[in-house]
């Protein structure tokens, strides 16, 4: 699992002319899942985003986590973060995980987040063309790999 993870104070997901979801401040993730990927992947992933400290103490510090402030989290699926550009200049996604596996995953890293957080996690829609705005605070962007542990 690869996440792009941004400090927010807004971020919304739009669908045609619908919106989805909203938060205010918080975390928006992008999550992309590949064919490896495992229930351990996201118990592992979900307590790390959960307890990353990049939110700000009273001294301005990255010293808090989303659990601490009590944060609101988007999640939304991004299968491109699976690119391989290894070859040419057309990006591969030939290990970005297929609805069957992928969906599962995302579902379960979204109701596993929203339990460690404590508080509902917020969607996209899963294979939809999704317009994300964001206002990134900082800007904080964080990526984690599950398969690079670091």
């Amino acid at each position: 699992m690869k996440v792009v993870i941004q400090r927010v104070r807004h971020a919304s997901v739009t669908i045609g002319d619908t919106l989805k979801s909203s938060i205010g401040p918080g975390l928006l993730i992008l999550l992309g899942i590949s064919t490896t990927d495992t229930h351990e992947d996201v118990d592992w992933l979900v307590r790390k985003v959960a307890n990353l400290r990049i939110f700000d103490d009273k001294e301005g510090i990255m010293n808090q986590s989303l659990v601490e402030i009590g944060g609101d989290t988007l999640v939304v699926s991004q299968f491109t973060l699976m690119a391989s550009t290894k070859k040419g200049n057309r990006p591969s996604y030939i290990h970005a995980a297929g609805h069957d596996i992928a969906i599962p995953l995302y579902d379960l890293f979204c109701q596993q987040l929203s339990a460690e957080t404590d508080r509902p996690v917020k969607t996209g829609q899963f294979g939809a063309d999704m317009q994300v705005e964001l206002i990134n605070d900082g800007p904080v962007t964080i990526c984690i790999d599950t398969q690079n542990k670091e």
